[in-house]
């Protein structure tokens, strides 16, 4: 069975870092781009960052640029996004999903992504 699973969420104030991971079971990251995604109550589901299949391309929201880094060791089948100056702005769940490229991902086309994991909560305090 595909899946993908994130961790390293938690609770962190205004201004401190987080390292979120995402691992793959059932398959390999090689060969797919990694979405990372959130989505805070009461609003859409929002990408925040996107790395290709060989980590050559990245790409980031306007939010996050210049404080999220997304990284991939495809020898560990595992994607990572470093939160740094996090802002209580920040919080929601965190996902991520597998695609074809990262051209999915900047057009927003959400449902070419699969399989996603089940989210990791991230919660900024003031």
């Amino acid at each position: 069975q595909s899946q993908l699973v994130e961790s390293g969420g938690g609770l962190v104030q205004l201004g401190g870092s987080l390292r979120l991971s995402c691992a793959a079971s059932g398959f390999t990251l090689d060969y797919y781009a990694i979405g990372w995604f959130r989505q805070a109550p009461g609003k859409e589901r929002e990408g925040v960052s996107c790395i290709s299949s060989g980590g050559s391309s990245t790409n980031y929201a306007d939010s996050v640029k210049g404080r999220f880094t997304i990284s991939r060791d495809n020898a560990k089948n595992t994607v990572y996004l470093q939160m740094n100056s996090l802002k209580p702005e920040d919080t929601a769940v965190y996902y991520c999903a597998a695609g074809p490229s990262c051209v999915s991902w900047m057009f927003k086309r959400n449902g070419d992504f699969a399989p996603w994991g089940q989210g990791t909560q991230v919660t900024v305090s003031s």
